[in-house]
């Protein structure tokens, strides 16, 4: 089973992308969704988190208090280091019991979406890396649309994610996305030949 890295930078498209592989037959995997399932009520990632940070961050339900975690580690830069350290062993972990669990399936290949796979360093992991590319200028225009950030605040987000070239420069294939949906169906389409040819030599 190859196994497709799939990156790009904040509202570059990276849910559309996976979801046209997605029509192709392709299992997905989502980093986003692996970590909000190690912080769900009852489990260890959400009791180390509260251990350190306090119920601050805890919803009278007992849910992740999302912006107030948010708020705490924007206002102290270093506090991100202990969240990473923390959180990132354990979406590992949690990844690879679901890639063994394709692989028991025998699909041809399986779609990992990480945000942050430059950042978090794991190009190694993957047969092939899917970039999700459109110019800067569109993503800040899409946050702003999406989330109603400010010019400002879409910026900074930016500037904290590894840079569109360095994004680039570890791609094997790369998706356009700031085309029209068609045309972004088609290069998902003409991957997925690619990857099955790949599979049957």
């Amino acid at each position: 089973m190859l196994l497709i890295g799939l990156t790009g930078g904040i509202a570059s498209g990276k849910s559309f992308v996976s979801e046209c592989f997605e029509t192709h037959g392709a299992p997905i995997i989502d980093a986003d969704q692996l970590s909000r399932e190690v912080v769900e009520p009852g489990g260890e990632g959400l009791a180390a988190l509260a251990a350190h940070f306090t119920d601050a961050i805890i919803h009278s339900d007992g849910s992740l208090n999302r912006r107030a975690l948010r708020d705490i580690i924007f206002a102290n830069p270093q506090e991100r280091e202990f969240l990473d350290q923390t959180l990132h062993p354990m979406i590992r972990e949690l990844s690879e019991s679901r890639i063994a669990e394709a692989r028991k399936l025998a699909y041809p290949y399986l779609v990992y979406a990480v945000p942050l796979l430059v950042e978090t360093t794991q190009q190694e992991r993957f047969d092939r890396i899917v970039v999700v590319d459109v110019p800067e200028a569109l993503q800040i225009q899409r946050l702003k649309m999406r989330d109603g950030s400010t010019s400002w605040e879409a910026r900074s987000i930016l500037d904290a994610q590894a840079t569109r070239q360095e994004r680039l420069d570890v791609a094997d294939d790369v998706v356009d996305n700031s085309l029209s949906k068609e045309e972004t169906q088609a290069r998902v389409s003409a991957l997925h030949d690619t990857y099955m040819a790949m599979i049957s030599h």
